[in-house]
């Protein structure tokens, strides 16, 4: 075992707590041991939205299955990327030959891709909840990479084509420069021209700008009716921020293109009232997603999980009940029994992972509530639209992934 894997990365060896999962010990692990790594921003301008919270997810899915598979422990360990796409194949590729099966969350679109590359290269799992690129289920998919949560197509035919339907019919983007931001604004770019508006200009910042005075100014300038904000975390936030007291916004309509409820929170309904965001999952949907958010909440010292922390759970829990199916955790019978096994639980009641590595399941447009429709912290959303997953996903069709049948 190398020894670096273990110096750079925090090692958590899960046990048994509250829900165990059915266990079938008739089964063999390759190492005696099955390893998952959670490659997350544990100190950047994703940390909130991902980081700390993406691991403590994954440790909760591995304790309800009941912390051991086939006799065998089940181990998380867990290291920072910097948002650096680099350093995330990087760690990716000593995690992968000291013996990890799975690494998730991968917050970051440049690190996700990056890690996809190696995990087709090693052949060993790696599930995307926690970044929008396409490319992880078009020019880097594989037989080992899911994309769970949601993607940058799935953002722009909710939020974007609502908006655009609604009459928002001229676009000036701010992005953030790198692929995810990129990516976001092709996609809602598309959608923006395909129902017969224009896109008129967009000004690109680096990742974790904090003075967006300039941006702003030229974002008002274009006379856009819509200012889309292709970016996430604290750059969304400080964008908003900044239109705000720029006074962009008697003027002009922010679309908040990646919008969480920890941004909500950050911003307060004052500020985010009224915006309207696509998310996958939201704590208060049902009578399952408040259980699992109120446990989470309780280890998370008052933190509300958001969509990818459900997303972390979720896909770890699905991955375990594979490498249980298949008997092993050999990739490729565990990818097989992935794409074979629905999904049904507090995420998504109907989820099925496409030869693509694409997870479909229904998405969902959300308004922020006023502060007088609120009842409490963290009571921050309400219903606009379900969006099925057949609509809510890009078509096999128009996938470029090696592995669609045409």
């Amino acid at each position: 075992m190398d020894l670096k894997l273990w110096a750079a990365a925090s090692v958590v060896a899960v046990t048994s707590v509250g829900v165990a999962h059915a266990q079938n010990t008739q089964g063999k692990l390759s190492n005696d041991v099955l390893r998952i790594g959670v490659l997350t921003d544990i100190s950047g301008v994703y940390a909130d939205i991902s980081g700390k919270g993406a691991v403590e997810a994954v440790k909760m899915a591995v304790e309800d299955f009941g912390g051991n598979m086939f006799g065998k422990p089940i181990e998380v360990v867990s290291a920072d990327h910097q948002n650096k796409a680099d350093v995330g194949a990087a760690k990716a590729r000593e995690w992968y030959d000291g013996g990890v099966d799975m690494i998730n969350d991968l917050a970051n679109s440049g690190v996700a891709l990056a890690v996809a590359g190696v995990a087709k290269e090693k052949k060993r799992h790696a599930i995307v909840n926690n970044a929008s690129n396409v490319g992880v289920t078009n020019a880097q998919c594989s037989p080992y990479t899911v994309h769970y949560t949601y993607d940058a197509y799935s953002l722009a035919n909710g939020t974007g084509r609502s908006i655009v339907e609604g009459g928002g019919d001229t676009w000036f983007f701010l992005t953030v420069d790198f692929a995810f931001g990129i990516g976001l604004e092709g996609q809602v770019g598309d959608v923006v021209r395909a129902n017969k508006g224009r896109v008129v200009g967009a000004a690109r910042h680096p990742l974790g700008t904090t003075d967006f005075s300039s941006y702003v100014l030229q974002a008002q300038a274009s006379r856009a009716k819509i200012i889309g904000l292709a970016s996430t975390g604290n750059d969304t936030i400080n964008a908003i921020k900044a239109a705000n007291e720029f006074g962009v916004t008697k003027n002009q309509k922010l679309a908040a293109l990646l919008l969480w409820i920890n941004d909500v929170h950050a911003l307060g309904l004052p500020t985010a009232q009224g915006l309207q965001l696509t998310n996958a999952w939201y704590w208060d949907m049902n009578d399952d997603s408040r259980a699992f958010a109120k446990r989470y909440q309780a280890r998370m010292g008052g933190q509300m999980p958001n969509m990818a922390h459900a997303g972390d759970y979720s896909s770890t829990m699905h991955y375990l009940k594979a490498v249980q199916a298949a008997g092993s955790d050999d990739p490729d019978a565990v990818s097989a029994k992935m794409r074979e096994m629905p999904i049904s639980d507090m995420f998504t009641k109907a989820g099925k992972i496409r030869e693509d590595g694409r997870m479909v399941h229904d998405m969902y447009l959300w308004q922020v509530k006023t502060p007088a429709e609120s009842k409490g912290p963290w009571d921050y959303l309400k219903l606009v639209k379900t969006i099925p997953a057949d609509q809510a996903f890009m078509p096999l069709a128009q996938s470029t992934c090696y592995l669609v049948k045409r």
